[in-house]
């Protein structure tokens, strides 16, 4: 039986918020990688004009929201996939890293530019 998508029930901008957290944990130049599987954000991006850059990769900044919204981050905590000091810094938890939302390549672009 293939694994349950989504079996937390995240909605559309958790997903969304998640999908960010996750690219944002790839890249050294926003993560730091911990000894105990977290990865601690403190280089979230702001957008500039309608969206931004993770390494090579464009997000539109719609996509993005939930990156200033404290409710957004609240139930990820909740839900055990962060550790959350709104709005600086975000630490993701190994089950963080691990979920799979099925939304990375709408969120996610290939960057030309």
């Amino acid at each position: 039986m293939p694994p349950k998508t989504n079996p937390l029930k995240l909605n559309p901008l958790q997903m969304k918020t998640l999908v960010l957290f996750q690219e944002l944990a790839r890249h050294p130049e926003t993560a730091t990688r911990m000894e105990s599987g977290e990865v601690f954000l403190s280089a979230l991006p702001h957008p500039h004009g309608n969206h931004f850059h993770v390494g090579h990769k464009v997000v539109l900044s719609k996509d993005a929201t939930g990156l200033s919204n404290p409710s957004v981050w609240t139930v990820l905590e909740r839900k055990g996939l962060i550790r959350a000091s709104f709005p600086m810094a975000v630490t993701l938890t190994p089950t963080g890293l691990d979920y799979e939302t099925g939304i990375t390549d709408q969120i996610l672009h290939g960057s030309d530019h």
